[in-house]
C-alpha cells in the first residue's frame, strides 16, 4: 500500500467554512445531549439526601478510569414525546454504553432515575433493546444499574407493555448463551421491573433503597386488600436473607458498584485483544471538520475522509479506473485489515458491480467492511435504467444483505434514496452505525421531492383543464421541503435511533477501531452455552 496524496487544503477559506459550520453544528448536538445529564443532575439535592449517587456518578464509577468509553444512543427519544426542540429531554431516560470495567469491555445500562424517578419511556425501551442487541452479537457482560418506577402509568399503552416483554427476553439469552447478566438494584423495580434482578446472573443489593416486588403496597393493597410495607414485599434485606433473591448487600451505592467491579473481575473474561502500536494516519483528523459542505450537493473525494481514517494514510484503491463514483479501498484501522467503501456522487451501473465485487472479495479475506456513507442514491435516467441499473442495484444489496463479514456505517454526508439501503444502512444490519452532525437520510433530496410532487400536481390539474396557481404551487414545494428537511436532519434520525449515536468527525478513527476490536474479540471469544439462562435459587 501507497501513502494516500491528498490534495485537500485545510486552510482554504471554503475548508474554514466548512469547519466553522461542522463545529457549530457539533456543538449544538452535544448541548442536547448534555440536556439530560443537566436534567438529571437537578434531583442532586434528593439523591444526596438519601445517601445515594446520580446515575451518571454511579457509571463514572463502575468504569475503569482512563479506559475509553463508547456513548450509544444518547439523542434517543430527541422531539419523541413533545415536538417542542426547546424543551425535548433526549436520551430515552437510558445512560447506556460500551467501558471497560476491572479491564473488562462490556455493555453498562443505567436507568436515570434523576429524570421521571426513572420511568420507562417510550424510546428507552428502543434503546435497551438495542444495546441488548449489541452485547449478544459482541458477546459483552451485560451490566444494568437499576432503579426505575417502571412505566409511567399516565402515558400507558399498550404496545409498549406488549413489546416491552422484549427486554426480558433478551435477558434469558444472553444469560443462556454464556454472557453474564450482572444487576445492581440501587432503588426500586416494581412490576416488569423486578424481573430485571429476576432474571439476571448475579444480583447486587443496597441496604434499605433497594426494592424488588411484583406489586407494591398500593397495588397490592387495591388487588388483594392485603396491607404490607415495601420493605416486607421487596426490601433488600428480606431479598437478601428470605427470597434469595440477591448474592449480595451492599450499605450505600459505592460499596454496590465496588462489588460489581470485584464481580467482573472474577468472571475470568477474556481480555481485549490489543493489536500493539500502529502507525497513525499522517493527515490530521482535524482536516474532517472541513471536508463535508452543509450543502451535501457539493462534491467531496471521500478518499480524502479514508486517508485520515487508516493506518499511515495507506490505501490500496480497488478498481481505481473503474465506476469512479464509487470509492471501493483497502486498509487497516488500529492494525485491522478492513475494506473501505464510499461515493463521490450517485452509485451507477459500474459502481454498483464494482461494489459487489469488493463486497465477495472482502468476504473471502475475512475482512470487515466500513461503509462511508455519502451518496443521493442509484442513478436514475434512461442510459442508466437500460443499463439495467435495477438488476446491478440488485445485486449490490444482495452482497451487503449476506456479507460474512463485521459491517460498520458512518453516516458521513447524503444517505438518500436505496443508496442507503445498498451502502448498509440501518435496515440492514451493521454492527454499528454512527453520524456525522451534518449528515442527512432521506428517500431523496428535499427539492427533488418537492419537485416531484409539484410536477406531478400541476399534470392533474392541466389533466382537469384547470391552470396551476403560481401562489399556491410555491406554496406547496415550500412546505414539502420543510418537512423532508425536517425529517431527514440528523437530531432528528438519531432521536428516532435510526443510528447508535452522532460523533464529531475527529473521533471516528477511534470508534472505529473499539469497534474493530469488539467485532475481533467476539469472534474469537468460545462461551459457554446452555439451553436455558440461569435461573435463581
Amino acid at each position: 500500500m501507497t501513502p494516500f496524496e491528498s490534495s485537500w487544503n485545510p486552510q482554504s477559506p471554503e475548508s474554514q467554512q466548512r469547519r466553522t459550520a461542522m463545529l457549530a453544528r457539533l456543538g449544538a448536538l452535544r448541548a442536547l445531549e448534555e440536556r439530560a445529564a443537566r436534567a438529571s443532575a437537578k434531583s442532586q439535592a434528593r439523591f444526596d439526601k438519601r445517601g445515594q449517587l446520580l446515575p451518571r456518578q454511579r457509571v463514572a464509577l463502575l468504569l475503569d478510569v482512563g479506559a475509553p468509553w463508547l456513548p450509544l444512543s444518547a439523542l434517543a427519544g430527541y422531539l419523541h414525546d413533545t415536538k417542542d426542540p426547546e424543551t425535548s429531554v433526549p436520551g430515552g431516560g437510558v445512560v447506556a454504553g460500551i467501558g471497560f470495567v476491572s479491564g473488562v469491555r462490556c455493555m453498562v445500562v443505567a436507568a436515570d432515575s434523576g429524570i421521571d424517578a426513572g420511568a420507562l419511556q417510550p424510546m428507552g425501551l428502543d434503546k435497551l433493546l438495542r444495546v441488548q442487541e449489541i452485547a449478544l452479537e459482541q458477546k459483552l457482560p451485560f451490566i444494568h444499574l437499576v432503579e426505575s418506577a417502571g412505566a409511567n402509568l399516565m402515558r400507558y399503552r399498550v404496545e409498549g407493555f406488549v413489546l416491552g416483554g422484549a427486554v426480558f427476553r433478551n435477558l434469558s439469552r444472553l444469560s443462556a448463551a454464556g454472557i453474564p447478566v450482572i444487576t445492581v438494584q440501587h432503588g426500586s423495580g416494581t412490576a416488569g421491573g423486578a424481573y430485571m434482578p429476576g432474571l439476571s446472573d448475579i444480583v447486587i443489593l443496597v441496604e434499605g433503597r433497594s426494592r424488588a416486588f411484583l406489586a407494591g403496597p398500593p397495588l397490592l393493597k387495591a388487588a388483594t386488600g392485603e396491607i404490607a410495607t415495601e420493605e416486607e414485599l421487596g426490601g433488600a434485606m428480606m431479598h437478601a436473607t428470605v427470597s434469595g433473591l440477591g448474592e449480595y448487600l451492599a450499605q450505600d451505592d459505592r460499596e454496590a458498584i465496588s462489588m460489581a467491579r470485584d464481580v467482573v473481575a472474577s468472571l475470568g473474561w477474556p481480555a481485549s485483544r490489543n493489536s500493539g502500536e500502529v502507525p497513525p494516519p499522517t493527515l490530521p483528523a482535524s482536516d474532517l471538520l472541513g471536508l463535508m459542505s452543509e450543502d451535501l450537493r457539493q462534491p467531496v473525494d471521500m478518499r480524502e475522509v479514508m486517508a485520515r481514517l487508516v493506518d499511515a494514510s495507506e490505501l490500496l484503491e480497488f478498481k481505481a479506473l473503474y465506476g469512479a463514483a464509487t470509492v471501493c479501498a483497502q486498509g487497516n484501522i488500529g492494525g485491522h485489515a478492513v475494506g473501505l467503501i464510499s461515493n463521490n456522487g450517485p452509485i451507477d451501473v459500474a459502481g454498483a458491480n464494482k461494489a459487489t465485487h469488493f463486497i465477495q472479495w472482502m468476504c473471502q479475506r475475512n475482512q470487515p467492511i466500513i461503509y462511508l456513507q455519502n451518496t443521493t442514491g442509484y442513478m436514475v435516467g434512461k442510459d442508466s435504467e437500460q443499463g439495467g441499473m435495477i438488476k446491478h442495484g440488485s445485486k449490490m444489496i444482495h452482497a451487503v444483505t449476506n456479507a460474512t463479514v463485521p459491517q460498520i456505517t458512518i453516516q458521513c454526508g447524503a444517505s438518500f434514496g436505496a443508496g442507503n439501503y445498498g451502502m448498509c444502512g440501518r435496515g440492514y444490519e451493521p454492527k454499528f452505525l454512527f453520524s456525522w452532525p451534518n449528515a442527512k437520510t432521506s428517500v431523496m433530496g428535499a427539492e427533488q421531492a418537492a419537485r416531484t410532487m409539484q410536477i406531478v400536481a400541476d399534470a392533474a390539474l392541466e389533466r382537469k383543464g384547470i391552470a396551476p396557481d403560481p401562489e399556491k404551487s410555491q406554496a406547496q414545494f415550500d412546505r414539502i421541503v420543510h418537512m423532508f428537511e425536517a425529517q431527514a436532519d440528523v437530531a432528528v434520525t438519531s432521536g428516532l435511533m435510526l443510528d447508535d449515536g452522532v460523533i464529531d468527525p475527529r473521533d471516528t478513527r477511534d470508534v472505529l477501531r473499539q469497534c474493530l476490536d469488539m467485532c475481533a474479540d467476539a469472534q474469537a471469544r468460545r462461551l459457554s452455552p446452555m439451553q436455558f439462562g440461569v435461573a435463581r435459587m
